[in-house]
């Protein structure tokens, strides 16, 4: 056999078993490495993130006399809240989020525009009206205490949250038909922009009761029934469900 290709036989199963040892020895790395990565390992540092969605019926409180709700008042709320846990279980913790609500009220006090300036009244049994509405738009923003019974096994678990929401009132819409006429109105100045509550949410897994209560008023001290300031507060009752 000629030297040059005794010589290129030789380089070639040089080079064969140099690349199968090389190649093997890196299938053995990965291997190992796979090893050591345990996939179905818990995560011991899982946070409950979470958005949310809340269905309520919405009350109003501390009504004037003559004042009162007729159909369903109701609410939705959504948002996302960021978990912080502050125990090493991570049973306990703090919540901060964003949200939006957009909250119905139906019933019988009457805002008409007079001149620039809101005039109120209470719509009697001598007033018939089919639609008296106030909506109301929310920007939220939660700030909460946790306490639940998790493991970083199982996301099913008892929970009992509770906090301040502050909000701000972004849009608001008043439409009537009366027997009197039909109104509409937005952007009421009458309106408190911000406001602030709290709340509590309790239940197990997804399902969650849930009831708020503001502790400011819904009008400034500017909107008066004959010269009484209306000074209605709200209180929410409904469920709240909570999304990984």
């Amino acid at each position: 056999m000629p030297y040059n290709i005794s010589m290129r036989i030789s380089l070639f199963i040089i080079t064969f078993f140099t690349t199968l040892g090389i190649f093997a020895q890196e299938n053995g790395i990965k291997n190992e490495v796979k090893d050591e990565i345990d996939f179905d390992a818990v995560d011991s540092l899982y946070r409950e993130d979470q958005f949310y969605l809340n269905i309520t019926y919405n009350a109003l409180q501390k009504r004037p006399d003559g004042i009162t709700q007729n159909k369903l008042s109701p609410g939705i709320a959504f948002g996302f809240l960021r978990d912080m846990p502050i125990n090493e279980k991570r049973t306990v913790s703090i919540a901060a989020g964003l949200g939006y609500t957009m909250a119905i009220y139906n019933q019988n006090l009457g805002i008409r525009d007079v001149g620039g300036m809101n005039t109120y009244q209470i719509f009697d049994e001598d007033i018939s009206f089919s639609k008296n509405k106030l909506s109301l738009h929310f920007v939220d923003l939660p700030l909460e205490f946790r306490w639940r019974d998790s493991t970083p096994e199982s996301h099913i678990f008892w929970r009992v949250y509770t906090g301040v929401k502050f909000s701000y009132l972004f849009y608001d819409h008043y439409k009537s038909q009366a027997s009197i006429g039909d109104f509409k109105q937005s952007n009421n100045k009458d309106l408190n922009q911000f406001h602030y509550g709290i709340y509590v949410a309790a239940g197990w897994n997804t399902w969650n009761f849930y009831a708020y209560y503001g502790l400011n008023p819904l009008f400034k001290s500017s909107a008066k029934i004959d010269n009484e300031s209306i000074d209605i507060n709200t209180v929410n009752f409904g469920l709240m469900f909570y999304i990984l």
